[in-house]
């Protein structure tokens, strides 16, 4: 991107901070607000029909935080998103974000390559969820996303992964014997 489309839309992010525990959307308010994590540490969950939090996401530095079902379709969110290390981010409203879209062309690609690859990542995760083994799915983690076993607790990482703590300190044990 040209550098002085880089500045145009630098104009509409707002620096943010942000300290371990605190949200940065709870569930039933709609995502009026997109974060690029400067540094830092998120997770998202949901709570199902038993009341247990299930960790759907993890967000590092350098990605965007949101739900973005709710933020473009304007609808209450059914995630909350919490921070886990404290965070800095840069900020952009819902309405800024249109501004951008509908006037630097450069954005706009820029919004449909990320959104491809946030869809490229739900469908490569469900498929795991449901062709992978345990194991197989906690090697790919530990491969693709290792700052994940630095920043959250390994109870959120079995949830993440659809299994108890105790499996997943099982594999982790099968695999540290087998290497």
């Amino acid at each position: 991107m040209p550098a002085d489309k880089a500045e145009q839309i630098s104009i509409y992010f707002t620096p943010k901070s942000y300290h371990k525990n605190d949200f940065l959307l709870k569930e039933g308010k709609v995502c009026s607000e997109s974060h690029f994590i400067e540094s830092g540490f998120l997770r998202s969950y949901v709570v199902d029909i038993d009341g247990n939090e299930v960790i759907t996401d993890f967000y590092g530095s350098n990605i965007f935080a949101n739900d973005f079902l709710s933020f473009f379709k304007r609808i209450p969110s059914n995630e909350n998103i919490q921070v886990l290390a404290d965070c800095k981010t840069w900020m952009i409203n819902y309405e800024d974000l249109q501004t951008c879209f509908h006037s630097i062309p450069e954005f706009r690609e820029f919004g449909r390559m990320m959104l491809i690859n946030n869809y490229s990542r739900l469908k490569e995760r469900m498929l795991g969820m449901i062709q992978l083994s345990a194991e197989q799915r906690y090697e790919r983690l530990v491969t693709s996303h290792p700052e994940i076993f630095q920043n959250a607790p390994l109870k959120y990482i079995a949830s993440y992964l659809g299994i108890t703590d105790t499996s997943l300190s099982r594999i982790r044990k099968e695999i540290s014997r087998s290497r």
